[in-house]
């Protein structure tokens, strides 16, 4: 199995713009009323919504904030708003590939912050699908490494997940991240449980199908800032890149921070 150091340096960077807690209540807050809206109020029949309620509560958001949220999503509430998913394309220094998830009720406003964080830090926009090509839709269900104390082996994950539809599980620093097809995350996910194993995250995300390494401090730090002026726009959801770290970089990385 494949280790992915970058999507560690990734989430520890996004952690620092996510710091913000507003700014990342209101995204995880968005994901539970569209959820509402996609597949109902009823999380016991909505495993989308069940998996954006598990993640906001697991970011401490509060109950009343997300109840408020299925509400809405759902009709039970007014003043719901409808979002629709748009993606945007960028490469950044070396090459590295960019995909931008954006959950918004203005297109041209995503379309100008999307570029101006693209362009203004160094990166280009790139053509419909030459980006999005180079990435797969993957259910990823992340497993913290450390549970009550004790270490949870890679096995332990493929053996409680393996007959539920798993097809690999990568290292993602303090996570083991449980790979599989987008329509069989519910049931890893409830494996991974049924195991008494605890988790971070259940969601479908972009995973690349290749990686750029990046072996420069001042590039690596370059496709971070894009990103994070990225990640800073409320309309943008989530950011997929395929950059790689030489662990040189990744170790220069940590001490700045």
């Amino acid at each position: 199995m494949s280790g992915h150091s970058k999507w560690a340096t990734t989430k520890h960077k996004k952690a620092v713009i996510d710091a913000k807690r507003g700014k990342l209540f209101a995204k995880l807050i968005k994901n539970v009323e569209v959820a509402a809206r996609l597949g109902g109020g009823d999380p016991a029949g909505n495993p989308t919504l069940y998996d954006a309620i598990q993640k906001a509560k697991k970011s401490s958001v509060p109950n009343d904030n997300i109840d408020r949220a299925v509400k809405r999503g759902s009709g039970a509430e007014s003043g719901g708003t409808d979002y629709e998913t748009i993606m945007y394309e960028a490469y950044g220094p070396a090459g590295v590939a960019i995909l931008i998830e954006c959950l918004t009720d203005n297109r041209n406003r995503s379309a100008s912050d999307v570029r101006v964080a693209v362009t203004r830090n160094g990166g280009t926009m790139a053509d419909v699908g030459s980006v999005q090509r180079l990435f797969s839709r993957k259910g990823v269900v992340a497993v913290p490494k450390q549970q009550n104390g004790a270490d949870v082996s890679e096995d332990a994950v493929m053996e409680a997940a393996l007959d539920a539809g798993l097809e690999e599980v990568d290292d993602a620093s303090d996570v083991w991240e449980a790979l599989c097809d987008p329509s069989d995350v519910v049931e890893v996910r409830k494996a991974i449980e049924a195991a008494g194993l605890d988790y971070e995250s259940s969601e479908v995300q972009f995973v690349p199908s290749f990686e750029q390494l990046v072996d420069e401090v001042d590039v690596a730090s370059k496709v971070f800032r894009i990103i994070d002026a990225l990640e800073d726009s409320d309309d943008v959801q989530n950011v997929y890149s395929n950059i790689d770290l030489s662990p040189e970089v990744e170790a220069a990385l940590d001490e700045e921070e």
